[in-house]
């Protein structure tokens, strides 16, 4: 191993100007190992990561107890639910575009910091809420701050990484948010099993509490993670932030939109799936259980092995072409359940998740790519803020397209439902393959 300056003896990523930052996340690993602990070597993605684990392990406990707290507890009927829920998204998509704007004007650090704090607090304050409005104020408050956040996030790893390292970053935080949601959803169980009031209020505290104590690493941050600063002209007001409007930028707005409509996935595992399992097939109810694990499992072991490369335009287009089959294969052998016993039933399921879940990594690491190298690098929290509301848009749409296609016309439903993924990543494929053919244009014009 080389003692040189450059590389540190830990053998971990040297913490370099962002200009000469490397373009991966750490050097040529020699085992495994040294694969999976190398890429904290990089301050960024050590503090960004430790955070998440501990915020996520009391998200995993709120997104566990939530709607039963507020059905058996607050005593809200489940169309009250449905309100809170719809209302509060609406919120966060608006939120989530402020939040990439806000994070090229003012310091990205301490804007998550800020909205993290603000979302842990919110959540404690559900413990003390008794009446419907009560819960509406609370949940627009904790779905904005996250939906904030997220967009504040995801401009903080455009500006902290390049190329395979962006993507590569974002593998590895979604993989430990999967862990820690999964352990948070395990501790509970406690709650559950008690069957109390106080039970649940005191976990929904506690995970609240562990959001507000992930802001003690946030603030650690270093400074290079905020946008550059720009100087006022010498006698009139400070100059506006450089680089072209993503909503002036059809191609990324097309990318968004056409990410967002895939990202209907995500609501197809978390609604659909479920209501399908139990009134469509002859699995049994606990089968629902099964997939979700099994989904878990497979997301937290190839989320970061199958994200590498999908930095390069090409390679994220393919990827998320592969994932638009794979998804159709799954909406295929999920209508086939419903029409087979009980044991068959269990098989096609399990089968289909397998294939659902591929999509998912696959897709999920070809957005990412895409959307980091198609946009204006000195308008990274804005664009990744317009990125972040197609997914809100998409995931506020997933209830009604899952129940017009799926859960009302059964098999066609499924067929209409396969089109669309088709559709929309095909058309994701189509804008990979034109940037990179302009950009290949370009690159022989210029010799």
């Amino acid at each position: 191993m080389s003692t040189t300056p450059a590389s540190p003896p830990t053998g971990q990523i040297p913490v370099l100007p962002q200009g000469d930052r490397a373009a991966t996340l750490g050097p040529v690993a020699t085992g495994p190992w040294r694969r999976l602990t190398d890429p904290f070597g990089e301050p960024v993605l050590r503090i960004l990561a430790a955070s998440a684990l501990v915020s996520t392990l009391g998200r995993g406990v709120f997104f566990t107890l939530t709607v039963l707290y507020f059905t058996l507890m607050v005593g809200l009927t489940t169309a009250e639910v449905a309100i809170v829920l719809t209302i509060s998204s609406a919120v966060g998509v608006l939120t989530g575009l402020l939040g990439g704007q806000l994070a090229d004007r003012v310091s990205s650090r301490r804007l998550l910091f800020w909205l993290v704090l603000v979302e842990g607090i919110a959540l404690i304050l559900y413990a003390y809420t008794t009446t419907f409005g009560t819960v509406l104020m609370i949940a627009c408050v904790v779905t904005g701050a996250d939906r904030a956040s997220y967009s504040a996030r995801s401009a903080i790893i455009a500006r902290a990484f390049t190329g395979q390292g962006r993507v590569g970053a974002r593998a590895i935080l979604r993989t430990i948010t999967n862990v820690g949601i999964a352990l948070g959803s395990a501790a509970a169980s406690i709650p559950l099993l008690i069957g109390t009031a106080d039970a649940y209020r005191v976990a929904i505290v506690l995970a609240g509490t562990a959001t507000i104590l992930s802001t003690v690493l946030l603030w650690r941050l270093p400074a290079r993670v905020d946008a550059p600063k720009r100087m006022p002209e010498a006698a009139g007001p400070a100059r506006p932030v450089a680089g072209r409007s993503p909503f002036r930028d059809p191609r990324y707005l097309t990318l968004t939109a056409l990410s967002g409509l895939f990202g209907i996935q995500f609501g197809l595992a978390e609604i659909g799936l479920p209501l399908w399992v139990v009134n469509f097939t002859q699995a049994p109810t606990v089968m629902v259980s099964v997939l979700l694990i099994v989904n878990t499992v497979l997301v937290i072991a190839f989320q970061i092995p199958l994200s590498r490369g999908t930095h390069d335009v090409r390679r994220a287009g393919n990827a998320v072409g592969l994932a638009g089959l794979l998804m159709v294969g799954a909406c295929l052998v999920y209508a086939g359940s419903g029409t087979v016993p009980a044991v068959a039933a269990i098989v096609l399921l399990v089968v289909a998740m397998l294939l659902h879940t591929f999509a998912e990594v696959l897709s999920s690491a070809g957005t990412w790519g895409l959307s980091f190298e198609l946009a204006e690098p000195a308008r990274a929290g804005a664009y990744q803020g317009v990125f972040s509301m197609g997914f809100s848009l998409g995931a506020m749409a997933a209830p009604l397209v899952i129940t017009f296609t799926v859960l009302t016309h059964g098999t066609l439903g499924w067929m209409l439902l396969a089109a669309l993924f088709l559709g929309s990543a095909a058309g994701i494929v189509l804008i990979a393959r034109r940037h990179r053919a302009a950009d290949l244009s370009v690159r022989l014009n210029t010799h």
